[in-house]
Parts: C-alpha cells; structure tokens; sequence
C-alpha cells in the first residue's frame, strides 16, 4: 500500500496551510504562487529549496545594534527568530526547530550560547537528512553531552542519562516493551568515552573521545552480544524494530494533530526504511498527505506563531521585546522545559493568551494609524477588506468574518460627533489588525 495523496483542490487556502505547517506561514502573495505549481511541485520547492538566502532587512537589537547572539541576553533567540522570518526555507527552518524539540536540550544545563548554536546548525545542515547520521551527530554534538551528561559518563563510573533517553524519547519510545534496565545500563556502558577540558573564559571547551576512559568490555544490547561503543548504540537503536514505527508517527505528530492511520503508519514506515532512515521522503509523503488539508486544525506555537506574523508584515527582528514576549507565551527558544520538548497541547491557556495578544500588538506597533491624520471610509465591509488585506487576505472562516463585520458595524453606529466621524475609522482598522492577528483564524493553522 501507498501513502495516501491529497487529490483535492489545492489553491491559496491549502497552500497558506502548507506554509504554516511546513514552516512559518506566508508572506504577501507566496501562497498564491505556491498554489500555481500544485502539490506535488509545492512540496518539491520545499522540500528542495536550493542555496539559503535572507530576504528582508537585517537584525538589530533596540538600539540599532548588530545581534551578539553568543554574549548579549536573548540574543540567540533573536537570532534564530530572525532566520525563521528570513529565510527562503522555511522547511528547513521547521524541521531545525523539530529537532530541536525531538531533541530538546536547553541552555540551563549547557550555559555558553555558542554551544547551542552549533547544535543548531548540526540540526540545519542535517534537517532532511538521514537520522542515522543526526543520531550519530547529536550524540556527540557538545551541548548535548553536558546536557545529558555525557562527559561524566566513564567505564569506572557509568551514567545512565544518554543511554535511557536516546532509547525512550529519540528513536523507541517508553512503554512499549521496546527496551529493559538492563539494556539502559549497557547502553551507558557503550556510550562510555567522552570527556571535555575547561577554559576560565570560554568554560567547557575541547570535546573529544578518549578510549582510555570507555567500556571495552562486553555488553548486551537488545540481546545482541559485542563490544559495543557509542557508534554501535546509534545503530542498535535505529535498527530496532519498533524505531520506524516510532519515528513516522512522532514526525507525523509534527505536522498533523490526528494520528496517522494504521494503513498510512505501515507505510510510511516501509518508505522510512526503504529509503534507508532517510527523512525527506517521510516528510514529503507527510506533506502530500490528505489528512494534512482535510483534517482538523494545529495551534501554532509561539515562535511558529511571531515568525509568522513578521513575514506577513515584511518586518525584520527591530526590538529584543520577542525575546520576553515568547517566553510569556509559553516557549522560550533553546530553553525547552525538560529532555522532553515543550507539550504542544498547553499552547493555548489563560496566560499564554495574553502573551499572543501582546505579540500581535507589538507586531504591528509601526504601522498604527493616526486617528489624526488618516483618511478612512466609513463603510464596513471596506474596513474590513482593508484589514484583511493588512495580513495579506489569508484564509478566515466565514464566523470570523461575520464577527469582525459586525464588531465594525457598532462600532462606526457609535460615531454621533464629527470628531468621532473622522476618528473612528483609522481607530477602527487598528482594532481590526489586532483582532484579526489574535483570532483562532490565526492562531491556528
């Protein structure tokens, strides 16, 4: 069996889905060009999106300065931030971000800022590639061995961190009968080796392997017999039968809020293996998916959700304020909550709600009108039309826009002075932009 296509109408509506989905949303008339090529060739731009280039002006912190990502406070969300806004593949960029949530590790247990970094970029250049070769990577990326202790973890003193986790929460799963404490504990055995040296400046710096300090002995993974060593427990864990099941439907869960179809799940997990662990061809049969346009909607999380709405306004990373706003919002880049990622069904509560409703103002802060000096007409549906057109017309529900129509419609009823004649209008389209950036239009997607 195939994995399903989508064979419906694919027009601006399916591909500014697409967009937000596979990325951080449209700006000004990409969706209407991303539906001309049709699925199939949106899927291919995105999914081979050429040479990375920025569009857009540059960053730059409140006072004009250049971002210093590696020493200033939230400059490094800044700086991601503004790749998100920026880039020309935006694929990438989301797949960067899933990474960093499937394998989340958080400054509170690494510290310097340019290990981070450098983990981010191994999950960019590896975005659609092969998981083995992430897996491989990440495991000896740095920040990952301070984060989970992997520098600690020697043949006279195993540390178990690693080895639970790359087995319950990268590649099998907890519960599902997939692995023993037996298993954890010899996978800490195999992953055994790694140490770093310390600068008074830099702080932990040179990560290297050290055989002196492995586990040569030999282990016993998954009933399998060797002396195995950190290359082995990658591929162990890869190469167990319950992994593609595992992976296809977290990667899955990524892009679609329903889960996957028993027949779509045995699929894509045959495509996932055929392909030999390959992850474009998953993402790209996820993608082409029908459950992806015809299913329920996803709430964007907060830096999908801001990224979004700067690329809709042609607006570059100008103010730190994104750096304090997102985390109100419930996600604070490069500081996942736990090993685990942030839950994904928690964006959305009294609290963080406030947050989005302070994004969407600080969004289109520079573009206020002047109640004073802007001329507007009086008429409702044309307000309205100008609003939508603000955010570049995207797709609203026919309640949204019955309700946004309405809220216009009391509001100019209201205008009895000349003054208010004059004002109200320019005052009226403000309120519409932020209605309209806060509505469940565009929270989700």
């Amino acid at each position: 069996m195939a994995v399903p296509v989508y064979r419906g109408r694919f027009g601006k509506p399916q591909a500014e889905r697409l967009l937000w989905r596979a990325g951080f949303g449209p700006r000004k008339g990409e969706a209407e060009k991303l539906a001309k090529l049709g699925l199939e060739g949106a899927v291919h731009k995105l999914t081979n999106p050429g040479r990375e280039r920025f569009h857009g002006p540059r960053p730059h912190d409140d006072n004009g300065h250049r971002l210093a990502p590696n020493d200033a406070w939230g400059h490094d969300q800044l700086w991601w931030l503004d790749r998100m806004v920026r880039t020309n593949r935006p694929l990438v960029e989301r797949m960067t971000l899933v990474w960093h949530d499937w394998f989340a590790t958080s400054r509170d247990g690494v510290g310097p800022a340019r290990l981070m970094l450098r983990q981010n970029n191994l999950f960019r250049a590896h975005a659609l590639g092969s998981f083995s070769t992430l897996l491989m990577e990440v495991t000896k990326d740095p920040a990952m061995l301070l984060w989970l202790s992997g520098t600690d973890n020697t043949k006279d003193s195993p540390n178990e961190n690693y080895g639970r986790e790359v087995m319950e929460l990268f590649t099998i799963g907890a519960d599902r009968h997939g692995y023993t404490e037996r298993d954890v504990r010899e996978q800490a055995r195999a992953l055994t080796g790694w140490r770093n040296s310390w600068d008074d400046n830099l702080g932990p710096v040179r990560f290297r392997y050290d055989p002196s300090r492995h586990d040569t002995g030999v282990k016993t993974i998954f009933g399998k017999r060797g002396r195995f060593d950190w290359k082995d427990s990658c591929r162990l864990c890869v190469h167990h039968r319950l992994h593609p099941s595992f992976f296809v439907t977290k990667m899955w869960s990524y892009f679609i809020p329903t889960p996957p179809p028993a027949g779509t799940k045995r699929a894509l997990q045959r495509l996932y293996v055929e392909h030999g662990y390959q992850m474009k061809p998953v993402v790209a049969a996820i993608l082409r998916h029908p459950a992806l346009y015809t299913g329920p909607r996803m709430v964007k999380s907060p830096a999908v959700y801001t990224a979004g709405l700067l690329r809709a306004l042609g607006r570059g990373i100008d103010t730190e304020a994104w750096t304090w706003l997102m985390q109100l919002a419930g996600q604070a880049l490069f500081y996942p909550p736990n090993v685990s990622g942030w839950d994904d069904s928690r964006w959305l509560d009294t609290a963080t709600y406030r947050a989005r409703w302070a994004i969407a103002s600080y969004a289109i802060r520079p573009k206020v009108l002047d109640s004073d000096k802007a001329k507007l007409p009086d008429d409702a549906l044309k307000l309205v039309h100008r609003a939508e057109s603000f955010w570049g017309n995207p797709a609203l529900t026919g309640h949204t826009h019955a309700q946004l129509t309405r809220f216009v419609k009391n509001a100019l009823r209201d205008a009895d002075d000349h003054w208010k004649k004059r004002a109200y209008p320019a005052m009226i389209e403000n309120a519409l932009r932020q209605l309209l950036a806060a509505s469940p239009d565009l929270q989700t997607s």
